[in-house]
């Protein structure tokens, strides 16, 4: 195995940020969704007491732990979608013949994506600061970005294990969406997950995103379902296995070739 180019990561990583910030339509589409969920869901139900909501929390703080979490997904699991653009326009078959290693051109990716989901998750939490909303404290907020990294670094490895084996970004695409929402809508984002039948228990434990939003529910909040070292523990398993995969995937693949 080719050793690791930092070189090689740092310009992969400068590439992903550059070509993200160009699309600027791109950027603002992807505030403009968990916006509306702050606006529109947060404002509506923000008196609203549901089944499972911790004492002393009103919905909108429940919620905006939430809604990071749900942009940090979407915006992991689609980093892989910009493998198989590469692929179509030629540039990975470009790069493949040069002396860089398949595991520096992951680690590029995987830095590239998440510097870029959590830039934008701190625009919602910004956001989220204008309409009223109040960390705990400062190591509070610390431990939530520790708990946006390994999300990020999760959907982004999950979405390069789909992006490895496949070859068409629209069938991506469609694949993506049907992941997406039930890992979404069954991790604790938009309701206390104790108020989901039983028959959906073992999904929502088996959610690595579940422990993601209970941990930064635990960090921007104060309040979570588990254990925050519980949440530490499950996530980092979640990630370190769903990376490895994801990388490995990528390594045996005939991407750009």
């Amino acid at each position: 195995m080719k050793p690791i180019q930092i070189q090689a990561v740092h310009v992969l990583w400068i590439r992903e940020i550059k070509r993200t910030w160009r699309a600027k339509s791109r950027v603002i589409g992807t505030i403009i969704m968990p916006l509306f969920f702050l606006i529109f869901l947060g404002s509506g139900f923000r008196r609203a007491r549901l089944p499972g909501m911790p004492d002393g929390i009103d919905y909108m703080s429940y919620l905006i732990p939430g809604v990071v979490g749900m942009s940090l997904l979407f915006r992991s699991m689609f980093g892989g979608l910009q493998v198989l653009w590469d692929k179509e326009f030629g540039f990975l078959k470009e790069i493949m013949v040069t002396p860089v290693s398949r595991l520096s051109i992951v680690l590029g990716r995987i830095a590239g994506s998440t510097t870029i989901a959590l830039a934008q998750s701190f625009m919602i939490l910004f956001l989220s600061i204008l309409i009223g909303f109040r960390f705990t404290s400062l190591p509070g907020f610390i431990l939530a970005v520790i708990f946006m990294i390994l999300i990020a670094f999760t959907f982004i490895g999950l979405g390069l294990s789909f992006a490895s084996r496949m070859k068409d970004m629209h069938g991506f695409q469609l694949i993506m969406n049907f992941v997406i929402f039930p890992i979404f809508f069954l991790s604790g984002a938009l309701y206390p997950v104790q108020g989901l039948p039983r028959f959906l228990k073992p999904l929502v434990y088996l959610n690595p995103l579940t422990y993601g939003i209970d941990g930064l529910r635990q960090g921007l909040v104060g309040t979570s379902s588990f254990p925050v070292w519980l949440d530490f523990a499950i996530l980092s398993f979640f990630c370190l296995g769903i990376v490895t995969i994801g990388s490995l995937l990528f390594e045996t693949s005939d991407v750009g070739q």
